[in-house]
């Protein structure tokens, strides 16, 4: 054997370890906001800005939205709300507006993160070129058909909004630099948040001289949720080397990491959560009016994979991995990523009085002095005071709990807030505390002191969030079925089965699904989680919780959800949403989660099962937070489906008509309550094609698997400029081909959560556990590149998953979730229930008639 064959698997180790774990991106810019974390300036505060030069917009022209309501009723709810009196009916349509535009239509800066996550993902997402009509853009169907990816398909393949006012170019723009770009409708009146007299944008390096300055809004892009701002950056040498055809269809140009694009993309937190309205869906889903949108439900029927992956290309594990996340869900943490495949639903925003009024009961948290005590309450601001009673001074809240794990623990304010910096916002200074994408570094939090400092943006938001906050209170009402088109076609249960319905669902459903719960006996701490399921079990608490179900008021400002965190040991669901580290103690939103959360106890050891034999193993589910889910409201649950933290359980149709929404409702909601008739790992290899020897029959469910062979791809032009150069790219040279260096080939079938979840860093931050766990995984990324490397080209798919198989044990012992069945758990009413529960299955009929009163929620 020679040294260089001793050596190389090394070295590729080396590289492989500096490309996907330690590659140091260049996160900071060299011309505008630079430094260590905490000195850093957003761009607006670099230049001078302050929140008050960057007021949020009160304009109407959403109006139509939610619902269209009108000045007056939303000054009658917001009274009706205990608003002050004091407050005229402009002062609340303003509050209302304000909000629903912090939401819709305010980026907060974020323009500046979504190009840098260009380069940051090796140019697999470029927002410039989803939002484009490019005639070369496009996919083959199943059938070998080339289709078009433009503005008239942009639903049904992205299952993004088409904004009102636009239409498809027929042209490149030359006064947009070349661009595919919407037209808007001259008939239309202008955008009114692209006046950029009315709202000056931040004069930054180019701005104002090769390109405009713009709005701080910016420009609408035809894409509801997605606003065009100038590129800083995009000066006299920028503006001289852009081609845009070769931006559209020259690799070698368009895959240049240090390729500046006239325009940079800013995203709202509508475009994640603004969808068709289900009570008043669109007569064209491709061409919405703005009546038929709603804040509310959520994007429903956003393909992630699809939209942040311009090039469709199977072949990359990228791909792989992305298409875990099915229509409707998004992994919240995979930019600051905890190295956890995480694809979780977008939260539904629904019956904001009935939610804190389950938190007023359920969700007192203590936090500390700073950090997390650092949050804005409602009584910090004079129009929401009247909400005072949901913080007890000095470092108490009622915190009515959004995400899944229930880590959003600091008030509605503060959960809120989280969300602009998830998207970008003062990502001058979040970029500082972790990794993006491939993690390998120690996150540390970002802190609510130093974004009060030092981030304009982050201050202009503060000021805006309460006003969101009522937005919400006001127009977050359920959308019922009753008010659908053709609703009398699915409402056809008779008044007794309804009535047993819901008899069923208050000794089964309610003790969790209902914001309206039975007064505790003074025997009981109804917060002790423990003490309240065992309550929730008697007699006593099964009446009175009847007699409540069957009053006629009872659905009236209810939320269905307790908000409760629930042990996943109890629940039996995949681990993974539980494990989540985001929110945990010193991690990225340490400030966003309370001391009670971050003291929470362990729920014990949790079975999960082996995914290449089928055996079940305990796993010790971590204390400090993690191991719990907050109960889902089930309000509007015919419109939602399908079900499951992932939407794992069900059919999905992508049209968002009733008759589409009620068919995924009736086969989601039947594999809900029969489990057994649940997609198992055997159906899921048959749908792949894949040999039937890559499924596990004993699994309690499907694993997410890759769909064909597929490698770790990156552009050669997106990596580190001395890995592009002589000698390391001639040690390169076996891994790559034409323009993309090539890691594998991950044989089909593969588990994709054995990689997605590998455990890069220690969770125990001591020098000696950091050592002893890199040995380990240095000992494994040997054994894997080995495998890999001992793969041919053109092997077959047999060939590559036996190298691969020897390593899926070592996979498996490091991985931060190895819980890889998706769509089991939550078997209450059914005969899976475990035996210790002590409560019988229902029947068929008392399946039939819950499901005739869930469809009325």
């Amino acid at each position: 054997m020679t040294i260089k064959s001793k050596i190389l698997p090394l070295i590729t180790v080396g590289i492989a370890l500096a490309i996907i774990v330690a590659y140091i991106f260049p996160l900071t810019d060299d011309t505008f906001p630079n430094g260590p974390s905490g000195t850093i300036k957003d761009e607006a505060a670099h230049v001078g800005r302050d929140a008050a030069s960057l007021p949020g917009s009160d304009s109407d022209y959403l109006k139509d939205m939610d619902g269209g309501l009108t000045a007056a009723q939303v000054h009658e709810r917001m009274i009706g709300l205990g608003a002050s009196t004091d407050l005229t009916k402009e002062d609340t349509w303003s509050i209302y507006n304000r909000g629903r535009n912090n939401w819709a239509v305010w980026t907060g800066g974020n323009d500046r993160f979504w190009d840098k996550m260009t380069s940051i993902s090796f140019g697999a997402l470029d927002l410039l070129k989803t939002i484009s009509s490019n005639p070369g853009f496009g996919y083959t169907d199943k059938d070998g058909n080339r289709v078009v990816i433009s503005r008239d398909n942009r639903w049904s393949w992205f299952g993004v909004i088409n904004e009102e006012c636009y239409s498809k170019p027929t042209g490149p723009d030359a006064d947009r630099y070349g661009l595919w770009l919407d037209v808007r409708d001259p008939t239309c009146a202008p955008d009114p948040f692209a006046d950029a007299e009315k709202y000056p944008g931040v004069k930054i390096g180019a701005r104002g001289d090769t390109v405009p300055v713009g709005s701080y809004y910016g420009e609408p892009s035809g894409v509801f949720g997605l606003r065009l701002f100038s590129n800083p950056y995009f000066d006299k040498a920028a503006k001289d080397h852009w081609d845009a055809d070769k931006f559209y269809n020259d690799p070698d140009y368009y895959n240049d990491k240090d390729l500046v694009r006239p325009y940079r993309v800013g995203m709202t937190c509508g475009f994640c959560h603004v969808g068709p309205d289900p009570s008043n869906p669109p007569a064209n889903f491709e061409q919405p009016k703005f009546a038929n949108l709603n804040n509310n439900p959520g994007a429903q029927y956003f393909w992630i994979d699809r939209l942040f992956l311009w090039e469709q290309d199977k072949s990359n594990f990228t791909w792989q991995l992305f298409h875990t996340s099915l229509p409707g869900t998004l992994d919240t943490s995979f930019i600051s990523t905890d190295s956890i495949n995480n694809p979780r639903t977008m939260n539904a925003v629904y019956d904001i009085g009935g939610r804190l009024a389950s938190a007023a009961r359920f969700g007192k948290e203590k936090l500390e002095t700073g950090g997390s005590g650092d949050n804005k309450q409602f009584n910090d601001y004079a129009h929401t005071e009247f909400l005072s009673q949901f913080y007890e001074k000095p470092n108490t809240v009622h915190a009515a709990h959004v995400l899944k794990d229930g880590a959003d623990s600091v008030g509605i304010l503060g959960a809120l807030n989280r969300v602009y910096l998830n998207i970008g916002l003062f990502s001058e200074d979040w970029l500082q505390h972790f990794r993006p994408l491939v993690g390998g570094k120690e996150v540390s939090p970002i802190e609510i002191s130093v974004a009060r400092k030092n981030s304009a943006m982050w201050n202009s938001n503060e000021t805006q969030t309460q006003d969101l906050a009522l937005f919400f209170a006001v127009s977050a009402t359920p959308n019922d079925l009753a008010s659908a088109p053709s609703a009398s076609d699915y409402l056809t249960e008779d008044e007794a089965t309804l009535t047993h319905g819901k008899e069923v669902f208050a000794t089964t459903c309610a003790r969790c699904h209902s914001s309206k719960i039975p007064k505790a006996p003074a025997d009981v701490d109804d917060n002790d989680w423990n003490e309240y399921w065992a309550w929730s079990k008697t007699d006593s608490f099964k009446h009175t919780m009847t007699e409540m179900v069957l009053d006629e008021s009872f659905l009236q400002g209810n939320y269905l959800s307790t908000g409760k965190r629930i042990p996943v040991t109890l629940l039996g669901t995949n681990a993974c949403s539980p494990l989540a580290t985001n929110g945990i103690r010193d991690n990225i939103w340490d400030n966003f989660s309370s001391e009670t959360y971050k003291n929470l106890p362990s729920v014990g050891p949790y079975s999960m099962q082996n995914v290449t034999t089928g055996d079940w193993f305990d796993f010790d589910m971590p204390a400090g937070g993690r191991g719990y889910t907050r109960v889902p409201s089930l309000t509007s649950l015919w419109s939602t489906a399908p079900y499951g933290l992932a939407n794992t359980v069900g059919k999905f149709r992508y049209e968002g008509t009733v008759e589409a929404r009620m068919d995924s409702f009736n086969d989601s909601i039947r594999k809900w309550l029969w489990p057994e008739t649940r997609k198992t790992d055997v159906q899921m290899v048959a749908e792949l094609g894949l040999p039937a020897s890559r499924a596990q029959p004993k699994l309690d469910g499907y694993v997410f698997r890759t769909t064909e062979k597929s490698w770790l791809k990156v552009k050669i032009g997106f990596l580190p400029d001395l890995l592009q150069k002589p000698p390391l790219i001639g040690l390169l040279s076996d891994l790559i081909e034409g323009d993309t260096l090539s890691i594998g080939p991950i044989p089909a079938g593969a588990p994709i959560n054995l990689l997605a979840n590998l455990q890069v860093l220690s969770e125990d931050r001591s020098l000696k556990a950091r050592v002893k766990h890199a040995k380990n995984l240095v000992k494994v990324l040997v054994k894997i590149v080995k495998a890999l490397k001992s793969i041919p080209q053109d092997a077959s798919n047999e060939a590559a998953m036996a190298a691969f198989a020897p390593v899926v044990p070592d996979l498996i012992s490091l991985s931060n979730c190895p819980d890889f069945v998706v769509n089991r758990g939550h078997y209450f009413g059914t005969n899976k229930l475990p035996a210790s529960e002590g409560e019988p299955g229902l029947t068929d009929t008392d399946k039939e008639a819950l499901i005739g009163y869930l469809k009325t929620l």
